[in-house]
């Protein structure tokens, strides 16, 4: 578990990212909660939310991972053809570069918050960090539906809510919902990313001079959010491998765990104050 954290918050290299085995290999697919399943890879997630006027599928990973997702929406005993609305969590090419091919296969609208949509209307190429990386970019693709801070998605009585919380990208966005299972309902967060990657210039960044206020911004969004259930854009984010396995071998939902998420928060912000004070020295 603590490998799979590691990966997910250093980029060592694009190279090494894009063979990373964590984010190729597929994981089994599952039932989260109410109706939010697991459709990605052991770390590279992603998550079909159905209802009954179609699905809705968040994130579509590298272009190596549409047809590991289509398998497992199948396997599930859903259509891949069902899915209605495509979104993601940011712009970088490990949650976005499959999204091309998943529109050209299901027909669904793409919707991404506004400060991404250039990075993925360009295929990576306007990115602030790996724009010039050449193993960065990726299918450029259209978006049908410009997204702000605070939208709503709405499809089949489910409502996703966009939270802007930038920093690691421009429109990274943080996904919101209310489901209700059995007598109780529940705050699902899906976490975008409120990592530092190495390289990041979080002082005197010309390509990005609010970078460091748009991280403030993004910690002050994630403490404000009721959450229960605790997800995000990559599995180690909130340990799914270890929660899965105590799924499967029953009693209390793993994945209903609001301290958790309060820990990741804190965790990830001290991270970022560590290095945003070695970087202005202070």
């Amino acid at each position: 578990m603590l490998r799979s954290l590691l990966l997910t918050i250093v980029f060592v290299s694009t190279a090494f990212a894009q063979d990373n085995p964590e984010w190729t290999t597929n994981h089994a697919p599952f039932r989260i909660i109410g109706n939010v399943y697991y459709v990605g890879s052991k770390d590279l997630a992603s998550y079909l939310i159905t209802t009954s006027q179609g699905d809705i599928l968040i994130n579509s990973n590298l272009p190596s991972s549409v047809p590991q997702i289509r398998k497992n929406v199948e396997a599930l005993g859903f259509h891949f053809k069902d899915v209605k609305i495509l979104l993601i969590s940011h712009g970088h090419w490990d949650h976005a570069a499959g999204s091309a091919e998943i529109k050209r296969l299901t027909g669904a609208k793409y919707m991404v918050m506004d400060t991404d949509v250039p990075v993925v209307e360009s295929g990576g190429k306007t990115d602030f960090q790996y724009g010039s990386s050449a193993e960065s970019q990726f299918p450029a693709t259209k978006v049908d539906r410009v997204l702000h801070d605070g939208d709503e998605v709405k499809l089949g009585g489910v409502v996703l809510v966009a939270h802007k919380t930038p920093g690691h990208t421009k429109g990274c966005t943080t996904w919101t919902m209310k489901l209700r299972e059995d007598t109780k309902t529940y705050n699902v967060v899906i976490v975008g990313s409120p990592n530092v990657n190495t390289g990041y210039k979080l002082v005197g960044n010309a390509a990005y001079p609010t970078i460091a206020q748009d991280y403030e911004l993004t910690f002050r969004t994630l403490q404000s959010l009721p959450c229960d259930v605790f997800l995000g854009a990559h599995g180690g984010y909130f340990g799914m491998e270890a929660k899965y396995a105590r799924m499967k071998a029953g009693g209390v939902n793993p994945f209903v765990d609001p301290e958790g998420y309060k820990s990741y928060v804190a965790e990830r912000e001290q991270a970022f104050r560590k290095e945003l004070a070695k970087q202005t020295g202070t």
